[in-house]
């Protein structure tokens, strides 16, 4: 992470139809509640921004996060990330109009990498989140994986983000397939791998079980973001308390309250 931004706090809230939902692996889904009242909650707490993924979007070839964004919008003043079966210009422009800031495209990007270019192109890099599922594949290999951590698709991962970042992204969604829900920490390797590549801020998903994991994930993995759902949904720590946790690391932080 550079020293002149700040590191950014992220919930992540992942939404399988009407619901919040939680998996570990990005599978076994358990149900958390509304996805209104924790947005709500995390975003009195102070969080940064907002992430929203539609879970079963890219099974359905459709994101139903229209409504629940435009509801968000009017209470909710910080950047809102929206991913999960966006496939064309058309989706994001929905997406956007309803009130998000960014959208999050993978599974779209891998089949047709032209889409990034034309969103960014259409919106700014700014708003062309690369979402990428990264699965350990040997000694500091990953493969990017769609469809929630279901589907290969024999990509290497660094070569993968250098190349979505030439074609207009402007920040990269890395999320460890092996990490996420497990409450083990970050897949710091990974995270550095990819920060070491790019010039683009990386937010770091998958794993936040205990506030001390936010240090090496930006110490030694130069993140420039975490995105934490599980340590959130479950009440195991408040935004305010890792944002103490990351400013007694020497970390910068946005002053909040």
């Amino acid at each position: 992470m550079s020293s002149m931004r700040n590191l950014r706090l992220i919930a992540r809230l992942d939404i399988k139809g009407p619901n919040l939902i939680k998996g570990i692996h990005l599978e076994g889904l358990r149900v958390i509640g509304s996805p209104a009242e924790h947005a709500l909650r995390y975003y009195n707490q102070g969080a940064d921004e907002l992430i929203y993924m539609d879970c079963v979007a890219s099974l359905y070839g459709r994101n139903h996060l229209a409504d629940i964004v435009s509801d968000a919008a009017k209470d909710i003043f910080v950047p809102i990330t929206v991913g999960g079966g966006i496939r064309s210009v058309e989706d994001a422009t929905r997406i956007l109009r309803a009130g998000a800031d960014k959208v999050a495209i993978n599974t779209a990007a891998v089949a047709s990498p032209s889409l990034i270019s034309e969103v960014a192109r259409r919106f700014g890099s700014q708003c062309m989140v690369l979402s990428v599922e990264a699965k350990r594949c040997g000694e500091n290999r990953w493969e990017v994986y769609t469809d929630n951590g279901r589907e290969r698709t024999g990509l290497d991962v660094i070569e993968w983000v250098r190349k979505g970042v030439s074609l207009g992204a402007g920040e990269i969604l890395l999320t460890s397939v092996d990490n996420e829900g497990t409450r083990k920490g970050f897949d710091c390797t990974l995270v550095q791998a990819v920060t070491a590549e790019v010039s683009v801020p990386v937010i770091a998903s998958g794993g936040m079980g205990a506030l001390d994991h936010i240090v090496p994930v930006v110490r030694e993995g130069h993140a420039d973001a975490v995105a934490m759902a599980d340590i959130l949904h479950y009440g195991r720590a408040t935004i305010g308390d890792i944002r103490a946790t990351a400013r007694d690391a020497g970390f910068g932080v946005r002053a909040y309250g």
